[in-house]
């Protein structure tokens, strides 16, 4: 790569962590980092623990944000001493260095400033992510536990624990329902673009015939709330039942009725919890996700309210978002963005961040039609 065109591209690289700088507003971000510190070492900051929570959250994720950026502009300014020493001295290996790491900031940078796009009002909240088998059988039943577990491997590759709370095992393979929170800061603003159908096509394990079948699984994706969060659920509209926790072929989890189910009279929503072992811990935590449900409906039901308001809008979410082909020959290829990848089994490994970025590029590009 001849000298020009490093500096032409580092050159780029700085103009967008510049732009990426504005969007931040890293004057106010460091104001309001100031401003947690002083609160967060206020002696009776944990006298309120829901506030004290929040303010250290906060502060966290606006310290982790600022030291990315700033540790991605000390990186491009090594880059270019690196460049310069590589062509002043002829240096063949340190050229390669560089290469490697010019195309490592441009992955990062590009990481960067998607999560930027991620703006919306529940964007950085954590995720609670439902899993749920369609049409397809047994096949469906699989294909539904491959999406978990694809899911639950980005988790890992990120460091982002998960938290399961119901599965709902199907009898001859892989699962009817399973409901997980991802924690991690803006996984639900990221993994919210996953919601919608995915469809699986292949030969079928489960088939002696060999044939190919068709699979489909429904992914839903809400942000888990805070308490400051306004969600108001009369007691009186709720139905609770609870029953023995089971794992796979029935073998028992718990000898006790600590499983909980909610049912959600006016809507119909169900929610099940069973992985504590104290029946008021899981009525807790699927209290949780019942709330994170109710608040996505009425989002949605806003959101409906505004299209018909607008009119017809051409870039929509689809329903069936996602095919997965594994045979007659392999590709994995998002419908609403056109991105994908020719190597299916790594998606299924977790490496879905090619998807997550295009996914959140378009929905941006949507809503700014929607908006002009």
């Amino acid at each position: 790569m001849a000298g020009p065109d490093y500096d032409t591209q580092i050159k780029q690289l700085q103009a967008t962590m510049s732009t990426i700088g504005q969007v931040l507003d890293l004057e106010q971000m460091r104001t309001e980092i100031a401003d947690l510190g002083e609160q967060v070492a206020a002696p009776d900051l944990w006298d309120d623990q829901a506030n004290a929570t929040r303010v250290t959250g906060r502060l966290s994720l606006l310290q982790g944000q600022l030291e990315r950026y700033e540790g991605l502009l000390s990186r491009i300014d090594d880059l270019a001493v690196l460049v310069e020493l590589a062509q002043d001295e002829a240096d063949a290996d340190t050229l390669a260095e560089a290469d490697r790491e010019l195309a490592s900031l441009k992955k990062s940078i590009d990481a960067l400033e998607v999560r930027t796009l991620l703006s919306g009002e529940y964007d950085e909240r954590e995720a609670i992510v439902s899993i749920r088998a369609g049409a397809g059988g047994v096949d469906a039943a699989d294909f539904a536990e491959m999406l978990m577990r694809m899911y639950t491997r980005w988790a890992e590759r990120n460091k982002y624990p998960v938290e399961v709370y119901d599965v709902s095992y199907a009898e001859e393979a892989g699962i009817k329902s399973a409901e997980f929170a991802i924690k991690g800061p803006f996984t639900y603003g990221t993994l919210s673009v996953e919601v919608g159908t995915h469809r699986l096509v292949r030969i079928s394990p489960f088939d002696n015939q060999g044939r190919r079948q068709t699979s489909f699984a429904a992914v839903e994706v809400v942000p888990v709330l805070e308490q400051t969060d306004e969600v108001e659920v009369d007691e009186n509209d709720i139905r609770v039942d609870v029953f023995r926790s089971g794992g796979p072929g029935g073998q028992s989890v718990n000898t006790t009725d600590s499983a909980v189910r909610l049912t959600h009279l006016p809507t119909g929503i169900v929610v099940s919890c069973q992985n504590e072992k104290s029946q008021l811990q899981n009525k807790a935590s699927a209290m949780v996700v019942l709330k994170a449900k109710l608040l996505a409906l009425k989002k949605a039901e806003e959101a409906a309210l505004k299209k018909d308001l607008k009119g017809d809008v051409a870039a929509s979410w689809g329903d069936q978002m996602r095919n997965y082909v594994l045979n007659p020959y392999q590709i994995v290829k998002d419908l609403r963005t056109g991105f994908e990848s020719g190597n299916p089994q790594p998606v299924f490994d977790g490496e879905i961040d090619g998807f997550l970025e295009a996914g959140i590029r378009w929905r941006r590009n949507a809503e700014k039609d929607t908006e002009s």
